[in-house]
């Protein structure tokens, strides 16, 4: 039999063998978030030795095949990515938020059991399927409904996106509410509070570290969306006013090029550039999330 000196060194190996796995994958993590960085810095810093930065970042036109004078502005393209991912967080974040305070704090448990998988086989569904879907239905309807001549457009790509963010955010949502302690609602109906005063004035405030990190898994999956917006988007190079107009988001823009240009040319170049472009805007993003998060959760002490 094991003495208790070997039961205490076999558990502290065990220890140290779970330590040292998770530490590892942290690290691996970090190693390549950081090799996928450098190499998109690496491709696409050599464009700027043909083009000016400003240029590149703040010019409206983007045509690198021109045979006269190629353009290599990416401002319509940030625009319409822009456009795309405000939009889609526009209809699902209310959306969410209160779809998950419904499954959270309302419904009762049947309807939760049967609803939540529903919701979150949404997220199984393929790209390529939902834009389908929106090439198909969602943008003749919305042709029909606001007069246009095509639907391929900025509001199209908002729904479809939206849609595709849904899950992510009410499936997280639903889950922060209901980890909170009972004793949050408990103390705020013992004070006389309704029940919509305790899920407005208790229960989201509480919840909204939480539900802050569910919006910000959503926006990352909007900004870096492609097959869907690639479809229903128009896919327009001119500079976008209103989301009625067809747009070409980043994303899609590298979808469609990358596989026309040659390897170290500049065009090649300037594709990785956009990516890095990308990469950068996401970075900001998630850092300033984390920021309002971290500032949140010491505020509810949650």
């Amino acid at each position: 039999m094991m003495t208790y000196l070997q039961k205490f060194n076999h558990r502290n190996l065990k220890e140290r063998l779970i330590k040292l796995f998770f530490s590892g994958t942290s690290i691996t993590a970090l190693v390549i978030l950081i090799s996928i960085f450098a190499f998109l810095f690496i491709t696409g810093i050599q464009t700027f030795s043909e083009i000016s930065i400003i240029d590149f970042i703040f010019g409206a036109n983007w045509n690198p095949t021109a045979y006269a004078e190629p353009a290599w502005g990416i401002l319509a393209l940030v625009v319409g990515t822009l456009m795309i991912t405000i939009g889609s967080l526009v209809i699902a974040i209310p959306l969410g938020i209160a779809s998950a305070i419904y499954l959270a704090e309302i419904a009762n448990p049947k309807v939760r059991e049967i609803l939540k998988p529903i919701i979150e086989m949404i997220a199984s569904i393929p790209s390529v399927v939902l834009g389908l879907i929106g090439i198909l239905f969602l943008s003749p309807l919305i042709a029909k409904i606001f007069g246009l001549s095509n639907g391929l457009n900025a509001l199209t790509a908002s729904i479809v996106v939206g849609i595709m963010v849904l899950p992510t955010i009410i499936s997280i949502s639903e889950d922060v509410l209901t980890s909170l302690p009972n004793e949050f609602r408990e103390a705020s109906l013992a004070l006389g509070s309704t029940k919509w005063q305790t899920i407005r004035m208790t229960l989201l405030p509480a919840a909204m570290p939480g539900i802050m990190a569910a919006v910000m898994l959503g926006l990352g999956r909007a900004v870096g969306e492609t097959m869907a917006v690639l479809m229903v988007a128009g896919n327009a190079r001119a500079m976008p006013f209103s989301f009625f107009d067809p747009v070409r988001p980043m994303t899609a823009n590298i979808a469609i090029e990358i596989k026309e240009v040659v390897k170290g040319s500049l065009h090649y170049n300037a594709l990785f550039a956009i990516g890095l472009v990308l990469f950068i805007m996401t970075f900001i993003v998630n850092f300033l999330s984390d920021l309002i998060i971290e500032r949140q959760a010491r505020k509810y002490k949650w």
